[in-house]
């Protein structure tokens, strides 16, 4: 029987669990074993005897490790748990690569087998595994309901005794899953909204969602549905068309990002100051360098009167819902690791071997490897 083992997230701020019991029931059915931490699901509210019910079981973490073939994470194991893996374990969860170069190498070094589930190729059969588009469903959610909050003004039109309130304009920069949902709930808060993004496809998306595209003369479409970076005279035309539009919303809700890169700079300082006093920025982006030009990663800052707020681990804020979405793309991988109860990926798989950081001693994604030879 192959073992699952599941740990208590240590990374500050995170909240969410990487199965649920609802999951390790399948699991279990399905012939895994199940193992997790003591108050791994707590800070998501399930409870340690919700997953003795599943049939898991709950031990410490000295205990954890313990045979584990498998281990299913949200946040990258620190060393001193990789090294508590024996050779041969697989490990899936989000890697962030570029963030840690020493991690990586640990995880080669010791043969560990590292799923980074930020690197599942973006291709319909992946679709259920696709962490990075149910994370950022509730990114996008939360983005939305964050600049309605730090906002000094109604996002819906109101009639009142004191007179007609006119809607909010709010603009998402950034038109992936996470500009959809904020799209889609800024809209059903009653703001009007604008979407601008660099690849053309997405306008089609934003207009179905009863947004109004900002149309640049620009056209960015890349790989694996992502922006190419702008070339620099691009950027200058992006930044001239966008300065006018930025300047008359009342918030703006930015998504941009590049995997395993700095975040595009979409709003700068001078744009800022077009602003409203009163208006707000929320930078989705600020984990990875902010789309803002002054935007602090977990700060909200006021300048000139706009708020720049810069969240992060926006996911954690709905650790349920954001659990029981992440815990579902598990399970839907683990189908992809065992064959008639035994453990028995398959390598060459594409969905894999796209998501494959290392193996066999080996770095096995070349822009990490590249990333850590030269770190």
């Amino acid at each position: 029987m192959v073992l699952i083992a599941v740990p208590k997230e240590t990374a500050p701020g995170e909240r969410r669990v990487a199965l649920t019991p609802e999951i390790v029931g399948r699991l279990i059915k399905e012939g895994w074993a199940v193992r997790l931490e003591t108050g791994a699901g707590a800070q998501a509210y399930y409870s340690d005897d919700a997953y003795r019910n599943a049939g898991a079981d709950v031990v410490t973490r000295d205990q954890l490790f313990k045979g584990a073939q498998v281990v299913f994470t949200v946040q990258p194991l620190e060393e001193p748990d990789l090294a508590q893996l024996e050779p041969g374990t697989i490990v899936a969860g989000l890697m962030y690569p570029h963030r840690n170069p020493s991690r990586v190498q640990a995880m080669a070094t010791g043969k560990i087998s590292a799923l980074a589930m930020e690197l599942v190729p973006r291709i319909t059969r992946a679709q259920s595994m696709d962490v990075l588009s149910s994370q950022a469903t509730v990114a996008g959610y939360v983005a939305a309901l964050i600049a309605a909050r730090e906002s000094s003004r109604f996002f819906p039109m109101l009639t009142t005794a004191a007179g007609t309130i006119r809607p909010a304009k709010v603009m998402v920069m950034g038109v992936g899953v996470a500009g959809l949902q904020a799209i889609a709930t800024a809209r059903r808060l009653g703001a009007n909204v604008w979407a601008y993004d660099v690849r053309k496809a997405a306008a089609e998306q934003a207009l179905s969602l009863g947004a109004k595209v900002i149309e640049l003369p620009i056209s960015a479409e890349g790989e694996g549905g992502y922006a190419r970076e702008l070339t620099e005279e691009e950027k200058k035309i992006q930044h001239e068309a966008l300065a006018k539009e930025v300047g008359s919303m009342d918030a703006v809700i930015t998504t941009a990002q590049i995997p395993g890169r700095k975040a595009p700079i979409l709003i700068t300082k001078d744009m800022v100051e077009r602003m409203s006093p009163g208006a707000v920025i929320v930078d989705l982006a600020a984990e990875s360098g902010g789309n803002c030009e002054l935007t602090q990663p977990g700060q909200t800052l006021e300048v000139g009167g706009v708020r720049v707020v810069g969240p992060l681990n926006l996911p954690s804020a709905l650790s349920v819902h954001a659990s029981e979405m992440y815990a579902k793309n598990l399970y839907n991988l683990s189908k992809l690791l065992i064959k008639d109860g035994q453990l028995a990926p398959d390598w060459g798989d594409e969905i894999l071997a796209g998501a494959l950081l290392t193996h066999q001693g080996e770095i096995t994604h070349a822009p990490t490897r590249a990333l850590v030879g030269g770190a």
